[in-house]
């Protein structure tokens, strides 16, 4: 998946992380509430402004980001 066009950063925005579409919605609230078990549903409900799409970018960078992290450790 491409994420490069959903996921975004913006310096003066939630402190540089990784935001969703320059929303002020990070890729670690989609990830904290996918930890705490709420379905892609719940979420997209709860914030209409979000798509499936954009659940599914924020669990490609996040597996991208840890694959990186390994491959750095070895």
């Amino acid at each position: 998946m491409n994420y490069g066009d959903i996921i975004t950063i913006e310096p003066g925005k939630r402190g540089g992380r990784p935001c969703i579409r320059g929303l002020r919605i990070t890729l670690a609230d989609v990830l904290g509430w996918l930890a705490a078990g709420m379905s892609h549903a719940e979420i997209l409900a709860d914030y209409p402004e979000l798509t499936e799409e954009d659940i599914r970018a924020c669990l490609a960078y996040a597996a991208d980001r840890e694959r990186r992290v390994v491959t750095a450790a070895k």
